[in-house]
C-alpha cells in the first residue's frame, strides 16, 4: 500500500478557507474593529475498531469550523461558526464585534507584532492522506488483534484494535495581512489485549502513529508486541518500600518534559500557579542534560512555520546546559510577563532530549536496583508545589536485570528534586509522540509498595 492520492483537492480546498477568512477579515475591518483575526479548518477522518474478530465501529467524520476574534483596541471578542452561509459567516462577525463592545479593555489582548509574522514557508512533509476503505482498515485491525491473540496462549481476552486515519487543512489570517495555510495528516494502529484468568488477568498493548502510512509498524508486529507487554506483567509481586532509582522507559518518561511545559508556559507563569516561577536562566537540570524544540523539522510530528498567532518559529533551545533558557509563551502570555512571545501560542513543537547513555539493558545494568517503570495513573502533581506522587507500574530490577512485574505501588518526590537528580536519558527513543526522549533515569524517588 502507499500514501499517494490522486485528484488531491486539498490545495483548493485551502484556497477557498482563505478566500473565507479575507473575507470575514474585511467584513470585520468594515464593522469597525482595529484589529481581526480568523481560524478555518476542515478535517476528514476514519476510525475503526474491532474486537475478538468482529467489527465494533467504523465512522467516517468530516468536521469543519471557522472561528473570528475582533479587536476594538484592547477589548475583544470572539464567535464560531461550523455554517459557511454569508448570512451565517456575517452574524458570526457581528456577534464577535458585538461581544468586543460589551468586554473590559485588556492590556495585553490583540495581535502578535506584525514584525514577528511569518514569510517563509517550507514544504515540511506532513501531509501523506491514506486512500484507505473501510474494509481494508478493518482487515488491518483483525490482523492486528489476530497476531496478539495467537502469539501467546496466555493471552485470553481483547480490548480491542483500532486504526485511525486522518487529515486536516487549517488556515489562520489576520489583518496585518498575514495568511498562513497548513495541510497535516495523522495515522495510527493499535491493541491491547488481556493475558491470564480471573482476579490475575493483566492488560497491556501497543500502538504505531505516524504522519505517513509507511510510518506505522506492521499490524501483526503491533500485535505481538502488545501480547508480549501483556504475557510479561503477568504474576506481579509487591515492590520494596524506600528510596530507589526509578528509571522511566521512554513512553512514560515524556510525562516528565510534560511537566516542565506546564510548569514553564506563560498560563501558569502569569497566573502565579508554577514552581518554575522566576526559574528562566536557572539551572534546573544536570550540566550534560538539554531540550532542543525543532519546529521546522521535516516530518516532524508537530512541524510547523508559525504558531496560533502567525509568529514564525525557529528552532532553538529549551534547556542547554541544565539551564532553562526560555519560557513557553505565546503573544499574550508574554505581554503579561512582559516577555517576548516564544511562537509557542497552541503548543510546542517536536521537543528532543538529548541522550547521555545506551540502550534500555545498558540503563538497567548500570542502575543495579531499582524500578522500571512502565505505566503511571493518576495525576498527582502539585503545579504550585511541583510536588509528584502517581500511581505506578512496571518492573522490580535486582543486580540490573529485571526480577519480577510490579504493580499497585505509589513514586513519589518533588519535580524540581527529580529533574536536577536525572542521572541519564537513554538513546532508543519512542517516536510516537512530539515529546522525543528516550529512557529516563532519576537516581533516587520514594517508592511505596507492599514489602
Amino acid at each position: 500500500m502507499n500514501d499517494i492520492v490522486h485528484n488531491d483537492d486539498s490545495r483548493q480546498r485551502l484556497e477557498r478557507l482563505a478566500e473565507i477568512s479575507q473575507r470575514l477579515l474585511d467584513r470585520a475591518r468594515a464593522l469597525g474593529a482595529s484589529q481581526a483575526e480568523v481560524s478555518c479548518s476542515e478535517e476528514r477522518g476514519l476510525n475503526v475498531s474491532v474486537r475478538m474478530g468482529e467489527v465494533e465501529t467504523v465512522e467516517s467524520t468530516r468536521d469543519r469550523g471557522i472561528a473570528v476574534t475582533v479587536y476594538f483596541g484592547r477589548r475583544k471578542g470572539s464567535a464560531s461558526t461550523a455554517d459557511l452561509q454569508e448570512s451565517s459567516l456575517d452574524a458570526t462577525v457581528e456577534q464577535a464585534c458585538a461581544i468586543a463592545r460589551h468586554t473590559e479593555d485588556d492590556p495585553a489582548a490583540g495581535l502578535a507584532d506584525a514584525e514577528l509574522m511569518a514569510t517563509e514557508f517550507p514544504d515540511l512533509d506532513t501531509w501523506h492522506p491514506w486512500a484507505l476503505e473501510a474494509d481494508e482498515a478493518i482487515d488491518l485491525c483483525l490482523a492486528c488483534e489476530a497476531a496478539g491473540r495467537e502469539a501467546d496462549a496466555r493471552v485470553t481476552n481483547s480490548d480491542g484494535a483500532s486504526l485511525g486515519s486522518g487529515e486536516s487543512l487549517s488556515v489562520y489570517a489576520n489583518s496585518h495581512g498575514f495568511i498562513g495555510r497548513e495541510r497535516e495528516t495523522q495515522h495510527s494502529l493499535g491493541v491491547a489485549l488481556i493475558a491470564g484468568q480471573g482476579e490475575g488477568m493483566q492488560r497491556d498493548g501497543w500502538y504505531s502513529i505516524g504522519l505517513a502510512q509507511r510510518d506505522l509498524e506492521a499490524a501483526a508486529a503491533i500485535g505481538r508486541r502488545a501480547a508480549e507487554r501483556a504475557v510479561s506483567r503477568l504474576a506481579p509481586r509487591s515492590a520494596p518500600t524506600g528510596e530507589f532509582p526509578v528509571l522511566f522507559s521512554a513512553e512514560v518518561a515524556r510525562s516528565l518534559v510534560g511537566h516542565l511545559i506546564n510548569a514553564v508556559s506563560g498560563g501558569a507563569l502569569y497566573r502565579r500557579a508554577s514552581f518554575l516561577l522566576d526559574s528562566m536562566g536557572t539551572r534546573l537540570f544536570p550540566e550534560w542534560f538539554s531540550i532542543q524544540e525543532r519546529p521546522l523539522m521535516p516530518h516532524g510530528l508537530r512541524s510547523t512555520a508559525f504558531d496560533a498567532d502567525g509568529v514564525a518559529t525557529r528552532d532553538s533551545a529549551l534547556v542547554a546546559g541544565g539551564v532553562l533558557q526560555r519560557y513557553v509563551l505565546g503573544s499574550y502570555s508574554a505581554r503579561r510577563l512582559g516577555l517576548q512571545t516564544t511562537a509557542n501560542a497552541g503548543g510546542v513543537h517536536n521537543l528532543e532530549v538529548a541522550a547521555n547513555a545506551g540502550t534500555l539493558q545498558e540503563l538497567l545494568a548500570g542502575m543495579g536496583r531499582g524500578l522500571l517503570v512502565t505505566e503511571l495513573m493518576g495525576q498527582g502533581v502539585n503545579s504550585v508545589t511541583g510536588d509528584y506522587s502517581r500511581g505506578a507500574a512496571g518492573f522490580w530490577v535486582e543486580n540490573g536485570q529485571l526480577a519480577y512485574p510490579v504493580d499497585e505501588l505509589t513514586i513519589a518526590g518533588n519535580l524540581r528534586a527529580m529533574f536536577a537528580g536525572i542521572e541519564a536519558v537513554g538513546r532508543e527513543v519512542d517516536s510516537r509522540s512530539h515529546i522525543r526522549t528516550g529512557p529516563v533515569l532519576v537516581g533516587r524517588m520514594t517508592v511505596a509498595g507492599g514489602d
